[in-house]
């Protein structure tokens, strides 16, 4: 079963997603966001344990962010288009994919502290 979490950005006091799901398991990370539709801006998967994403076979664009183990951004990356790919993020543990638009909206940026919340 799917967990939810609410991520903050505590550095700006902004809410980067009310709800995101977390992909734990390999399938779950595999498939991530593929045969969803696009997320609105507030909706979320968290990737966790990857330093890496690919949009093969994705039908639309997301914003990501990629975190180290303390929760700090390290790269974000707005607007990634289908069949990109991001080989690797350096000091990256998980990855948040967010809808288009959220990382804007949020003012996330490398290097802001983000705090993962569990959403009952």
């Amino acid at each position: 079963m799917s967990r939810y979490v609410r991520i903050q950005n505590q550095t700006r006091g902004t809410i980067v997603a009310e709800r995101c799901r977390v992909a734990r398991s390999l399938r779950e990370r595999v498939v991530g966001l593929l045969r969803t539709p696009e997320p609105p801006r507030g909706d979320g998967l968290l990737i966790e344990r990857t330093q890496s994403i690919h949009m093969f076979l994705m039908r639309y664009a997301i914003d990501a962010a990629f975190l180290d183990r303390r929760g700090r951004v390290t790269r974000c990356i707005p607007g990634l288009r289908p069949w990109q790919v991001v080989w690797w993020a350096r000091g990256a543990r998980d990855c948040i994919e967010l809808g288009v638009g959220s990382l804007e909206a949020s003012a996330t940026r490398a290097g802001d502290q983000l705090v993962v919340e569990p959403v009952g």
